[in-house]
């Protein structure tokens, strides 16, 4: 096993003391988290459970904090900046774009009036 040293401000120490011998499970469940936070997630599936027209899902769109965010991913991949979370963030909302391009072109049939 590697040990590991790292500096924590203390209010971040305290709370590794109390969580003690759980630290090791914590750490290993924080790196499998999805890499986009929930709330992101439940945007998109929130919009999708409203079954929208093939209107409603062409207007969609990520939030403003998204699409700062998205751009923020974009600036550093191309400085070769990202890190590995990042990139594991920047694959996530690359597949979620992918999804809603794919049902943005399934709409295109109700607007060129194949109904």
């Amino acid at each position: 096993m590697v040990k590991i040293t790292l500096d924590v401000p203390d209010e971040l120490a305290e709370q590794l003391v109390q969580v003690g011998d759980r630290l090791v499970e914590l750490v290993t469940l924080s790196l499998q988290q999805p890499a986009l936070p929930a709330h992101t997630y439940r945007y998109v599936l929130d919009f999708l459970a409203t079954n929208p027209s093939p209107e409603e899902l062409a207007a969609f769109k990520p939030t403003s904090q998204m699409q700062q965010r998205l751009g923020t991913l974009l600036a550093r991949s191309k400085a070769g900046e990202l890190t590995p979370a990042e990139a594991r963030e920047l694959d996530d909302y690359e597949h979620i774009e992918h999804l809603i391009v794919l049902l943005k072109a399934g709409a295109l049939r109700f607007f060129d009036g194949e109904r």
